[in-house]
């Protein structure tokens, strides 16, 4: 299994824009080149273990709700057809092939846009010692995994190292100004509610989820990845049961097992089973396979 594993790229001609804990990033010029390996991390930590075609289903849904969601923004990939690169990245089409996006490149905004449409996580944590996330106060007595009543905008800064912090909306206003900060919030919630009404027919609950934006020839755009099992908490709807914590198609369940773990959540970690990265593996199609009726490989 390991053997079909893709942990980092190494492209010596291009030049690395960033290597980011998933992505490696090539500057193209007036693009970027975004290549999705199948690196997974858990606690803002790298893990040794790789997770076989995690790269080609994070670039695949990405690119099937970049689609579903263009009336609703527009987006910064260009394509995902290896065959339509530019000549000096054929060589490199058995790396590029399936998990590699040719993308406009923007100046990012300096916000993780975070909506979160159940009590989760981080969300969940802040709820039980403040009664609120991000400064917005809930009704007192809510349990974890329950489903808000509305989709609420938890922001937190863009941390390269270490983690994201949490801000609110006035921190965001004093970042980008009151009418992009208007706009991110508009925006995340508008795609949070029709991403997570069409993912709900299809079996899948969507408890949280971030964007990122960015700013190309003064327009808005959305960036980076979109509504994937990295950047969300993805729950089978049959087995949603308020209370407590939901199994998932996501990263949870590596970050579940290293909980067993006698780890202390910095580097190195440890190297993951066989058999969890098997189980990750099929979680990650699986989820793909749900949300658009297809097969990824």
């Amino acid at each position: 299994m390991a053997s079909n594993v893709l942990l980092k790229t190494e492209f010596k001609d291009l030049k690395l824009f960033r290597r980011g804990k998933v992505r490696d990033v090539y500057d193209l010029g007036d693009k970027l080149l975004i290549v999705s390996t199948d690196r997974i991390s858990c606690f803002d930590v790298v893990l040794p273990s790789g997770v076989p075609d995690k790269g080609k289903v994070l670039t695949s849904i990405s690119c099937f709700w970049f689609d579903f969601i263009k009336g609703i923004i527009r987006h910064h990939l260009i394509t995902v057809d290896a065959d339509k690169y530019p000549q000096e990245l054929k060589k490199y089409n058995s790396d590029l092939a399936g998990r590699s996006m040719l993308v406009l490149k923007t100046k990012p905004l300096p916000v993780e846009c975070v909506v979160r449409g159940y009590l989760s996580g981080s969300g969940w944590k802040e709820y039980q010692e403040k009664g609120s996330i991000c400064g917005i106060n809930l009704p007192k007595g809510l349990s974890e995994s329950d489903k808000l009543s509305e989709p609420i905008f938890t922001p937190t800064t863009k941390a390269d190292v270490g983690h994201d912090q949490s801000i609110n909306q006035e921190n965001v206003q004093d970042l980008v100004g009151l009418d992009i900060a208007g706009r991110l919030k508009k925006t995340s919630i508008d795609i949070y509610k029709r991403a997570s009404s069409f993912a709900l027919e299809k079996g899948i609950i969507i408890a949280d989820t971030k964007f990122e934006f960015g700013m190309h020839n003064n327009e808005m755009i959305i960036i980076d990845e979109v509504l994937t099992p990295d950047s969300s908490r993805f729950w089978p709807l049959d087995e949603y049961k308020p209370g407590v914590s939901q199994p998932s198609f996501d990263k949870q369940f590596v970050r579940d097992y290293l909980e067993t773990l006698d780890w202390n959540k910095t580097p190195p970690a440890p190297v993951l089973p066989e058999e969890i990265i098997r189980q990750t593996r099929e979680k990650y199609l699986d989820a793909y396979r749900k949300l658009t009726g297809k097969e990824l490989i």
